[in-house]
Parts: C-alpha cells; structure tokens; sequence
C-alpha cells in the first residue's frame, strides 16, 4: 500500500492511498499462489480448503464426428450440495445452462 499526503489545511487534507492486487508471482508474471480458491458453480459460493466433500469436474467437448477436440468446461460443486443429494440436479442445470446437455426427445 502506498499514502501519499495532499498538503493543506488539517480540516481540508487528503490522503490518497493506491493498493495493489495481493498476488504472488514470479520473475515471468506467472501466479504461484500456494491456494486459489474456487467457486462452486451451482451455488457460487467460495468453496473453502477444509471442503473435503467438493469435487472439480472437466467436461471435454467434442466436434460433430464425436472426437475429442482438446477443450474442456470445468464445473466445480462444493460438498453441501453434494450432501443434499443435489449434485446430479445442479450438473444437469449446468449442462443445460452451457448448451451440453439438450432435454428434447
């Protein structure tokens, strides 16, 4: 954090502070944070590092002839949901939201 101090009368001064984003990162720009933190994508609540019950899921898409294409939808779902039973509704949601999953006959 840097405070730099605006002259002037005591009942008039400012103080202007200037903070940067709190993130590590090496000589090359890279983030080499010990922990990001996710979010759960049915909830978006902050998924926490004692949640042992959370899960990460990719999803590999695929061309029209079926084939792997090497990109890939991660969705995140943290253990409350997991614990309600609602895991499979919320990924259905999700995959229906993300144009994956179609409910047409």
């Amino acid at each position: 954090i840097n405070a730099e101090y605006m002259g002037g009368r005591s009942s008039d001064s400012l103080v202007v502070v200037h903070v940067q984003p709190a993130n590590m990162q090496n000589d090359e720009g890279k983030v080499v944070d010990l922990y990001i933190p996710r979010k759960c994508s049915a909830t978006n609540k902050l998924i926490t590092c004692k949640d042992h019950a959370s899960i990460q899921l990719n999803v590999g898409l695929v061309d029209s002839q079926g084939r792997y294409s090497r990109e890939y939808q991660t969705f995140a779902l943290c253990g409350f949901i997991r614990s309600k039973g609602e895991g499979d509704a919320c990924l259905n949601r999700l995959f229906h939201e993300k144009g994956l999953l179609s409910f047409s006959k």
